[in-house]
């Protein structure tokens, strides 16, 4: 598929009643893995992960150029429909998202960090105008940090404030809305319900509610950001731990292609 087909089949498989579960690759070797599995649908890449890789903490602090670079390995690594995590937008959502459609990304988080709205919805925007002009049905994921910044305020104000930012991002062009956080069962159901069915995004974390349990309550997608990332290096930790104990490698290990 070209970069356009690939945009449509991503935007299909959030529309779906089938959840779209994306589990987080961070290099080649990682997208490769995860895209070889059946039932991996789409790809998508996880920031934090990305910039641990290259030394740097998240937030931006990596160059964007590394960053894109990195994504674009990834999308020419695979057949499948790459999402990017491109966290706020590096200071221009709208030229950022064209640099990333020109590596190959169809899709991508956007993070509104709490901004203004009306700051918020802007960036949105212009993210929908570089899209455009790319002739690229560009599939964004616009995050929301309602509940990753609400400190104790009361829910019900979280969630209010989370259903606004999501209504008017997806009125701005968004495709989904992805509210990240550990949410309860009735949480999700109050955003489902104001945000609208197959238009909302969670992170699945320890302590989180099953994907298929997720897609009854009409959710469109599951990702796990930069814990993928984590569990490869658990694994690789208890592994040097038992190799340098005298040990050996895990039974089960797959060689190298």
């Amino acid at each position: 598929m070209n970069t356009k087909d690939k945009a449509h089949q991503l935007l299909h498989l959030h529309e779906q009643h089938k959840i779209l579960q994306v589990v987080n690759v961070w290099d080649v070797a990682s997208a490769r893995v995860v895209a070889d599995l059946p039932g991996t649908t789409a790809l998508a890449t996880a920031s934090h992960s990305i910039a641990a890789t290259f030394g740097y903490d998240d937030g931006e602090n990596i160059p964007l150029e590394l960053m894109l670079d990195m994504c674009g390995r990834i999308a020419s690594s695979t057949d499948l429909p790459v999402s990017a995590d491109l966290e706020a937008g590096y200071g221009d959502p709208g030229e950022t998202v064209r640099q990333a459609i020109g590596v190959g990304i169809v899709g991508a988080n956007l993070e509104d960090q709490m901004k203004p709205l009306i700051e918020s919805v802007e960036n949105v925007a212009e993210v929908t105008k570089a899209a455009e002009k790319e002739e690229v049905g560009f599939v964004l994921n616009a995050r929301t940090d309602a509940f990753i910044k609400a400190g104790d305020r009361p829910l019900d104000d979280v969630i209010a404030d989370a259903i606004e930012r999501g209504r008017a991002y997806l009125d701005a062009g968004a495709a989904c809305i992805f509210v990240p956080g550990l949410l309860s069962e009735q949480t999700v159901i109050r955003l489902v319900e104001g945000i609208g069915e197959q238009r909302v995004s969670v992170i699945n974390v320890p302590g989180s509610l099953t994907p298929a349990r997720l897609e009854q309550l009409g959710v469109a997608r599951i990702s796990y950001g930069p814990w993928t990332q984590r569990v490869a290096l658990t694994a690789l930790q208890a592994s040097a731990r038992e190799l340098l104990a005298g040990g050996h490698l895990p039974e089960g290990t797959q060689p190298l292609n």
